[in-house]
């Protein structure tokens, strides 16, 4: 109905007499009209409830984004800590070994004086008792000649003089003499 009527009002002449064909760039007040209550429609739901939905989910992604980034940045963090700790705690352990290889050298060097020493010691000690014993087997041979030469001298003179010499005064006293002139023989020569 309300297209006979427009159709209805474009057929009557307008006041001027004549009848002007409509203008196709330009549409009709009631098309204008429509599209206004339309638009206003449209724009009133999308306004209502679209908008609030799409900033809703929009408001929720920009959480997600956000709260995903502080816990990136907050998990890099606890990462560039963690790193920091076992470089700290390498770099104690490097310097523990180091202490403990220094250690070890010194101790060794120790262990290697100490057993040096010892054997030093037990050379010298064997060196002494090889001194004295040498020592005393010279004693004892020094003393063994003596009586053996002081035998066979006192035989000799016996033989030599033609008489007894079988008092030990006597006998000591020539022994004594000989053994005398034997060693500032040999310490003459």
């Amino acid at each position: 109905m309300i297209n006979e009527l427009m159709i209805l009002a474009e057929a009557t002449p307008e006041e001027g007499g004549e009848h002007q064909p409509p203008n196709p760039l330009l549409p009709q007040w009631y098309d204008i009209t429509w599209s206004l209550v339309a638009f206003a429609v449209v724009l009133f739901v999308f306004w209502k409830f679209v908008i609030p939905k799409y900033r809703q989910v929009l408001d929720e992604r920009r959480d997600t984004i956000e709260g995903g980034i502080e816990r990136a940045e907050a998990a890099q963090a606890e990462a560039a800590a963690s790193l920091k700790a076992y470089r700290e705690q390498l770099a104690g352990a490097r310097e523990e070994a180091a202490g403990i290889r220094e250690e070890a050298r010194n101790q060794g060097t120790q262990i290697i004086a100490d057993l040096k020493a010892q054997a030093t010691a037990e050379s010298d000690r064997i060196i002494a008792n090889g001194h004295t014993q040498l020592d005393a087997q010279r004693q004892q041979v020094v003393s063994e000649l003596r009586g053996d030469l002081g035998k066979m001298s006192v035989d000799l003179a016996e033989k030599l003089v033609g008489a007894s010499l079988q008092d030990d005064v006597k006998q000591a006293g020539t022994v004594d003499r000989f053994l005398a002139e034997l060693d500032d023989a040999a310490s003459a020569k």
